[in-house]
């Protein structure tokens, strides 16, 4: 894989309109796994490709876990209220052949907020109800996390993890040739594709600034989703390609998703 730059992905902040959306992701983390590029076999169209990397002279696909809560969710361009709201991401790292940008196919979401009826019946979102629950303690003196636990009950996907941080540690990101390659691949990623509830295929775009994430460790996790997909086994989710965590970060959302031929 080629080295990439932050400098040749960051860009000035397009001007949101209509009704685009600014949030807050509090306690955001991108809890990783390495993966046999097969397990993908079948789960997006063939305008994508597997962004894939050679670990241990063995080829990987990554796919990753992003939980976190909404805060200040809201108009990023009217007077609106404001909505606080747990949600978990999970992410198949993709490259769009007819572009040849890197972005990310998702597998869905899930959302604890009665919000939740605008994207999954007015937009066909692949996302799902799922009641999310973090428990946290940040030391704001170290910049560390001293607990990070995060629940959802969901009938589409259950989850539980549980990660921490220790001071000063490196951030080690297996398979890429530098740090910077590997932040740039796994945080940056504006484009977003996946199959809507009607079978269709939708995208949608976000802008956020370069994330100034650290280096967490995983105790324990337990993702459904992937177990019950066949792409990581249970065994497997204890052992991460990497995780990454930033207690806060903002996100413009560019709305509505389109829906491709």
């Amino acid at each position: 894989m080629d080295s990439l730059k932050f400098k040749d992905f960051l860009h000035p902040r397009p001007s949101p309109k209509g009704i685009d959306v600014l949030c807050k992701l509090q306690h955001f983390a991108i809890i990783t796994y390495a993966v046999d590029p097969s397990r993908f076999d079948g789960l997006y169209p063939e305008r994508f490709k597997l962004d894939t990397l050679i670990i241990n002279s063995e080829e990987k696909a990554l796919i990753s876990v992003v939980p976190f809560i909404d805060i200040d969710f809201t108009s990023a361009v009217f007077p609106f209220p404001k909505f606080k709201m747990g949600q978990t991401n999970y992410r198949i790292y993709i490259v769009d052949k007819e572009t040849n940008e890197r972005c990310v196919w998702f597998l869905g979401t899930t959302l604890d907020s009665w919000t939740l009826v605008v994207p999954r019946f007015c937009w066909n979102l692949p996302w799902h109800s799922g009641e999310v629950k973090f428990d946290c303690e940040f030391d704001e003196s170290q910049q560390i996390y001293r607990k990070y636990k995060m629940t959802t009950e969901a009938t589409w996907a259950s989850a539980s993890v549980e990660l921490f941080q220790t001071q000063d540690t490196p951030i080690e990101l297996p398979g890429f040739p530098d740090p910077e390659t590997g932040l740039v691949y796994l945080t940056h990623p504006l484009a977003g594709f996946y199959h809507r509830r009607d079978g269709k295929l939708g995208t949608y775009r976000v802008w956020h600034k370069q994330l100034e994430v650290s280096h967490a460790k995983l105790i324990s996790a337990n993702f459904g989703l992937l177990s019950r997909l066949g792409l990581v086994t249970l065994e497997e989710q204890q052992v991460v390609h990497s995780v990454l965590i930033e207690p806060i970060n903002e996100f413009t959302i560019y709305l509505p998703p389109k829906v491709l031929k």
